[in-house]
């Protein structure tokens, strides 16, 4: 039975019920049916009965009127939280109409431009022609060449007027890239504008450098917005430090800044950078707010500072932000990112990072828009998150993990590090830290309990190039599947360094660790990067606690997404205690693997390089020696490794020893996955098998829909007559997976949606035995029930619980088994297809 509800002038409501008998209540009813609509929005009749008897003032009302009004009121609230959706979506859409409007003109009076430059050119190469034909003397041309050599930049002094002009140049020149055509923009690949999207995003075509441009959206006001971009070091994860030198005001009400920046380098095999910045924020005629920003050098006669070592001094070229406020609250945002990286000082291999606009954009221009609406979200749900920690704590832990991942791959002087000779083998780095603020909060102590005072922190690390495998795959595999490259005894000594307790050299401990079990904590809004804690040890948890005595992991996992272009991967993680406390030390090792452009050379995938010695570096950009050339047009990227580990002073050598077999190792073990993951080696049993797939992946799935339709006499596709039925099961919603027939059955086949479901990878999946996926009422059934499948071809499950590879619980409403059969009408395998699946 449902009714209408009005309001009336009264205060009170009246519901119309379907027999059209009215029923009206006072506002003290209403008021104490709202009060119990909070405590529970939709009561059972038992508990809308119990409601009745505890309210003396609903005692007249008829349990179906108060159900009628329950149903209601969700139907009003329901509407309520669409219609300020629905408001909020229209704010953006008219925010990113005027935005698309903006670059609209903006690319008519580039067109323009672009029709006036050409009919000008045309004109000038006739007038050269006719020329030539008339005049055969060169005065003409030395005169032209003699005018030229006027600096584009005169010189300007380093008083306060000579820095305001210099700061209202960089005004000008930074709109002209914002909202101009000083710089012809092409939209990113793989960005699309719409409700969802980060907002608009080009990098630059044919001009100095490298250059990104970003508009977009952000719940938050332009001086909010201004305050957290001005602080780089919070939201650019690549930037180490910026420092204020000085700063002064101007007679309009703004203010000029002289700061110092240092970037981190991304891998072992460059320096890192630095630069000499001069940032101007003003307000303009029309309210907007600007921070402009751009490189001082010796051709503007303003300030300098000498270079300074172990840096490479880059140049900002007009850069900055352009905010003004949106109507409905917000503030609408220009981004513009435009820098030379100088990628002459790197090896030539390397010198894509150093090169592209699309690795710029994804690293610092979206970078910005994605911490400006994480916080936007923060603030409108400050909601508590996993172990009782609210968004801002868990972002603090992430950029403290980063921030010492890339503090171990740079290891500079200023911050303790020292270098240990080599073992021979240039292969792994190794550096020492001894200084207070790297080893505060490490506990050691002898095995006889004493504690041990000479703490210190040592890093292995090492660069790799890899080859035709993508860094999104190969990152999911080493986050799901740890113990395929880690060693357990060197975990549980990690992880002895926080914990109070004797410390001591590793030793192997197989057996003692049985998986692991990630527990998520947050993640950022475009699931680009999430944080979690991994359990080491297969025992009992409860998500609300840890353990003291287990061994556990705080992990840092971005760059998963497959389909996001020249995304950088990372998986950082550190061993933590079971306190977990917000200031508690972090160790933080891991890797990180960014894609290097198709059109480039690059090593070998076997070949590990902390090749600084052996990779000439100079402006002519000889090759490495040894260099192989790759496939045109295959995928290659270049892996950092770091790994850092506390220990006692006394124990160093062996300490270093053990670090770099450890390495060593790892290297060995990414290889090994590299190289099964690559495309090149695809097969019957093939890691990945995309959509358009191999023959013998065309030939099974035709396999599984021909057995299905014989058994269960229905299609289990609507179109199989079609030349995709590979890409369709590949995208089915349902959970389909294969396991062979032997006596251990073990995984072989699965679509994306059974991936999904247990976590893993195609590459992984031939280690999943089907025993381990079921709980033991699964198991019991399927036993009891796997000769039906045998003799009559298929069997149907009831709802139940099956695992994932990572020890997630996962329910299901039902399952189907079948037999596969083959061209010659014999058993294949059995496929399992599991239906509106969840985690629990």
């Amino acid at each position: 039975m449902m009714g209408v509800s009005s309001t009336c002038k009264d205060g009170s409501t009246r519901i119309t019920m379907d027999n059209g008998k009215y029923v009206r209540y006072t506002p003290e009813q209403v008021e104490a049916l709202e009060r119990l609509y909070h405590e529970c929005p939709k009561p059972t009749s038992t508990r809308r009965q119990q409601l009745i008897r505890e309210c003396p003032i609903l005692s007249h009302i008829e349990p179906k009127q108060i159900k009628v009004w329950f149903q209601n009121r969700r139907c009003r609230e329901k509407q309520r939280k669409e219609a300020s959706r629905l408001q909020a979506v229209n704010r953006k859409l008219t925010a990113m109409n005027k935005l698309l409007m903006e670059e609209n003109d903006r690319l008519q009076k580039q067109v323009s431009q672009l029709v006036y430059e050409n009919s000008y050119f045309r004109q000038q190469t006739q007038n050269a022609t006719t020329l030539a034909t008339t005049d055969t003397s060169c005065e003409s041309v030395v005169t032209s060449g003699q005018h030229r050599l006027t600096p584009q930049h005169p010189p300007r002094d380093a008083s306060p007027a000579g820095l305001l002009s210099i700061a209202e140049e960089n005004l000008a020149q930074f709109l002209s890239k914002a909202t101009g055509t000083a710089v012809e923009w092409v939209q990113m690949p793989g960005m699309k504008p719409g409700p969802d999207s980060i907002g608009i995003v080009a990098i630059s075509h044919g001009c100095t450098g490298v250059a990104a441009r970003a508009c977009g959206l952000v719940g938050l006001e332009p001086t909010r917005v201004a305050e957290i971009l001005k602080d780089r070091p919070s939201w650019f994860r690549d930037c180490r430090a910026v420092d204020v030198i000085n700063a002064m005001s101007t007679a309009n009400g703004g203010t000029i800044e002289l700061l110092y920046m240092q970037l981190y380098a991304p891998t072992t095999l460059a320096p890192a950078r630095d630069f000499l910045l001069l940032r101007y924020t003003s307000v303009l005629e029309d309210g907007s707010l600007v921070v402009c920003e751009r490189s001082l050098n010796n051709t503007q006669n303003g300030p300098s500072m000498p270079p300074t070592q172990h840096f490479v001094r880059a140049e900002m070229l007009p850069s900055g932000y352009l905010i003004r406020p949106c109507e409905g609250g917000g503030s609408i945002i220009h981004i513009v990112d435009h820098m030379d990286l100088e990628p002459w000082s790197v090896p030539e291999v390397l010198r894509p990072l150093y090169e592209s606009s699309t690795l710029l954009a994804q690293k610092t221009t979206m970078a910005a828009l994605r911490h400006l609406r994480q916080i936007s979200q923060e603030i409108s749900q400050p909601n508590v998150t996993g172990w009782g920690r609210r968004p801002a704590a868990l972002r603090a832990l992430s950029q403290r993990l980063s921030k010492g991942f890339n503090e171990a791959v740079n290891g500079f002087a200023d911050e303790g590090w020292s270098l240990l000779e080599s073992d021979g083998i240039d292969d792994v780095t190794v550096l020492v830290n001894s200084s207070p603020t790297k080893t505060m909060g490490v506990n050691f102590s002898y095995d006889n309990g004493f504690p041990s005072m000479n703490n210190a922190v040592l890093c292995a690390k090492a660069s790799m190039l890899l080859q035709n495998v993508p860094p999104a795959i190969l990152l999911r595999f080493l986050r799901e599947h740890r113990s395929e490259w880690a060693d357990n005894g060197i975990d549980a000594y990690a992880a002895s360094a926080i914990k109070a307790g004797p410390c001591s050299l590793p030793v192997s401990r197989a057996g003692n660790f049985g998986g692991q079990v990630i527990l998520p904590l947050a993640h950022t809004i475009e699931n680009e990067e999430f944080i979690e804690v991994i359990k080491l040890e297969n025992m009992g948890y409860r998500e609300d606690m840890l353990m003291p005595g287990d061994v556990f992991l705080l992990q840092l996992c971005s760059g998963v997404d497959e389909n996001a272009v020249g995304t950088c991967a990372e998986l950082i993680f550190a061993p933590i205690d079971a306190s977990f406390s917000d200031d508690a030390p972090i160790i933080p090792s891991g890797f990180r693997i960014i894609p290097l452009d198709s059109g480039m050379d690059a090593s070998s995938p076997n070949r590990t390089l902390d090749l600084a010695s052996a990779l000439e570096v100079g402006p002519a950009g000889n090759r490495a020696s040894g260099d192989l050339s790759g496939r045109s047009g295959c995928t290659k990227s270049v892996m950092t490794i770091a790994f850092q580990f506390a220990f006692e002073m006394h124990l160093q050598e062996n300490v270093a020893s053990m670090a770099r077999q450890y390495v060593r190792s790892i290297i060995a073990s990414v290889q090994r996955v590299a190289l099964a993951l690559s495309p090149s080696h695809f097969g019957s049993h093939a890691g990945f098998w995309p959509p358009h797939g191999t023959p013998e992946a065309h030939t099974l799935a035709r396999w599984i829909c021909e057995s299905y339709r014989i058994y269960l006499g229905v299609k289990l596709l609507k179109n199989e007559g079609s030349d995709s039925i590979l890409k369709t099961l590949w995208h089915h919603s349902d959970a389909l997976v294969c396991c062979s027939l032997k006596t251990l059955p073990v995984f072989t086949f699965s679509n994306q949606a059974g991936l999904d479901m247990l976590e893993t990878t195609l590459v992984a999946l031939q280690d999943i035995t089907l025993e381990k996926i079921f709980d033991d009422n699964g198991r019991k059934t399927l036993c009891s029930e796997f000769p039906q499948i045998m003799q009559q071809g298929f069997m149907c499950l009831p709802g139940g619980i099956c695992l994932s590879s990572m020890g997630r619980p996962v329910s299901y409403e039902r399952a189907v088994a079948w037999k596969v059969l083959n061209e010659e009408e014999s058993a294949h395998c059995i496929c399992f297809m599991f239906m509106n699946w969840s985690f629990v």
